[in-house]
């Protein structure tokens, strides 16, 4: 019987080569979450970035690539973190070769995108090394680990987002009122931290109010303050019928307010729906200073029902007057 042999044969020199390419210079790109507080953000941003430069500097065969940073403890949307989906495309363009992140809660507490982003980032042969739980996702077990870490990431956002939806209830319950000043036209917080009115603002608020009530329409409307260069609530140039609306409809101008109009249904999309009956609403009245007086308020809504129903009237009879002739 022939001897059985074994023979080796050698990987092809560019082969081989990869399996050296521990010793090549890495781009390496930090990514890290910081508070949403402007003064701790830059404080947070700073000292990270200076620990990850000290950690890339100390390795011989490391380069920096750049430090990726998002605003805000959330993380379970990725395409509403800028600077991650920035460090992603880095990475399918070729400028990164390793990410360093302090913990998977860090880099997704959404399972399923983090999952997503690590298998197409391993794909691409960039590993990322989270620091907290010591994975290195090219490393065979660091699959399950991150299912595993990523999965509770996840659970303790659901139940963050869950007590902070009590609490927001519990609030609308006892008739406490929160007021978005930056966004609200008319209003500023007052030294006592109560509304107060802002006199100039609330003339253009009574100037809309009386113009609907003339019989202009809300188009009409929002093209007058538009030419007279009155900025929005959001602070932009050009007024629409339907910021008009929103103003016509809102019930803080008569001094009450309506809470819980909306609701967060779902804590990973973090979309807001329109309260249509499926929780309680509560309802305040004199709770602040009034800009436009009940009376004026209440016929506005009446004009506004008006007008509405006209229009629906209008829609039916020309569906009729097409069916009639086709």
């Amino acid at each position: 019987m022939t001897q059985r042999v074994v023979r080796i044969i050698p990987p092809k020199p560019e082969f081989a080569a990869d399996r050296q390419s521990d010793l090549r210079p890495k781009r390496v790109a930090a990514y890290c979450r910081v508070s949403t507080d402007k003064e701790e953000q830059e404080k947070s941003f700073e000292t990270q970035k200076e620990m990850y430069t000290d950690m890339i500097m100390m390795k011989p065969n490391w380069q920096m690539a750049g430090i990726y940073a998002d605003e805000g403890i959330t993380g379970t949307i990725a395409k509403k973190r800028p600077d991650f989906m920035r460090m992603i495309e880095d990475c399918r363009k070729g400028k990164i070769d390793l990410i360093i992140t302090k913990s998977v809660s860090r880099f997704s507490r959404n399972n399923l995108d983090c999952l997503l982003y690590v298998r197409e980032l391993k794909e691409l042969g960039i590993p990322i090394i989270f620091e907290k739980e010591g994975i290195n996702t090219l490393q065979v077990s660091s699959e399950l680990l991150i299912t595993l870490f990523s999965g509770l990431s996840q659970s303790e956002s659901e139940s963050i987002s869950m007590n902070v939806k009590m609490g927001k209830r519990q609030s609308a319950k006892k008739g406490n009122v929160a007021f978005s000043y930056a966004s609200f036209l008319g209003y500023r917080r007052g030294a006592d931290g109560k509304p107060e009115i802002i006199p100039e603002e609330a003339e253009i608020i009574k100037r809309i109010y009386n113009s609907y009530i003339a019989g202009e329409s809300l188009n009409d409307i929002a093209k007058a303050l538009t030419a007279d260069e009155i900025l929005t609530p959001r602070g932009n140039a050009k007024w629409s019928g339907k910021g008009v609306l929103s103003i016509l409809s809102n019930e803080k101008y008569k001094g009450d307010a309506l809470l819980q109009k909306t609701y967060i249904a779902d804590c990973i999309t973090k979309k807001s729906k329109r309260n249509n009956g499926e929780l309680p609403q509560y309802y305040v009245e004199n709770n602040h200073p009034a800009i436009i007086e009940r009376q004026m308020f209440d016929r506005v809504q009446e004009e506004i029902a008006r007008r509405a129903g006209k229009r629906k009237v209008k829609e039916v009879g020309t569906k009729t007057e097409q069916g009639k002739y086709s």
